[in-house]
């Protein structure tokens, strides 16, 4: 029986748990069923509470408490036992049919899936290599405000990119927190992010002017010295040659965006394809019972 699933990541502070929240509601709105598991020991609140917490298998303050670890530390630790534990995933997965979306919400600690083996080990037991063999896509979000600074841009795309070669699933990358940048971008300069564009650093050092400092212990030395813009651009060139990252824009607070995302995730996983024909009647249950849930 397939399974269909989405791997929700990016940086601290990019969205995601909001995203999953939108995703939830619009699923909810369209009469889909979903099923949603936080990977993140340290995750507290929930606009929905998550059908499967892997607090329930360890938590991070304990970890933290307990092993004298600190919190990077910690959420390895937690990502180990839990590799460790894996039956605490398959025994709540495997019961799921294909009508499911089961949204996977993951820490914003990018070294878990980017520098060591740790996600990515996880990743192969819930698609080909497992017993579970969920068609999977992964959901890179990161903040739409980092098209300010063009260096963090391009160093959020480069970690974006590091993601989909790690972990070599479909991937569907979002910037994210849009109603926070339109109107202080043009459209046409907007859309030079979307497929990120090396020019756009090359009129970022032109415009600004050679830096005052002459100790190279300060920080707006370093950060705007000729070796920073050399490295960035270095950076710039990497993405363009493998010309692999683009990005969808989200607004959470658009319910059209929000349906825009999720069909692009549903086309890499194949979701449609998969579904049984429904009769209208079906669809949609108006009784007062279903109304009320």
């Amino acid at each position: 029986m397939s399974k269909f699933g989405a791997l929700v990541m990016g940086p601290a502070g990019a969205g995601k748990t909001t995203f999953c929240n939108a995703l939830i509601q619009h699923l909810r709105l369209n009469k889909r069923s979903c099923f949603y598991v936080n990977l993140d020991p340290a995750a507290e609140d929930f606009s929905y509470e998550p059908d499967l917490d892997i607090k329930e298998l360890i938590s991070l303050e304990d970890v933290m408490e307990e092993m004298g670890l600190g919190p990077n530390g910690g959420l390895i630790y937690c990502f180990e036992f839990l590799l460790e534990n894996i039956d605490f995933l398959t025994r709540a997965l495997e019961p799921l049919s294909e009508e499911y979306l089961i949204i996977i919400d993951l820490p914003g600690q990018i070294e878990l899936y980017t520098h060591i083996p740790v996600v990515p080990t996880l990743v192969k037991h819930l698609t080909r290599f497992g017993s579970l063999n969920i068609s999977l896509c992964a959901a890179y979000l990161l903040e739409s405000t980092f098209v300010i600074d063009r260096a963090k841009f391009f160093a959020g795309t480069l970690s974006a990119m590091s993601a989909m070669i790690m972990l070599e699933i479909p991937h569907v990358n979002i910037l994210s927190k849009m109603d926070l940048v339109k109107g202080s971008l043009p459209k046409r300069q907007l859309k030079r992010f979307l497929d990120p564009d090396t020019s756009l650093l090359d009129e970022n050092n032109q415009t600004q002017q050679e830096p005052r400092y002459t100790d190279p212990a300060e920080k707006e030395s370093v950060m705007g010295g000729a070796s920073f813009n050399r490295l960035n651009k270095a950076v710039a060139q990497l993405i363009d040659d493998f010309s692999m990252v683009s990005f969808l824009q989200l607004d959470v607070q658009d319910e059209d965006s929000v349906g825009r995302v999720l069909s692009y995730i549903d086309d890499a996983i194949q979701f449609h394809e998969a579904q049984e024909p429904r009769e209208p009647n079906d669809e949609i249950d108006y009784t007062d019972d279903a109304m009320m849930e």
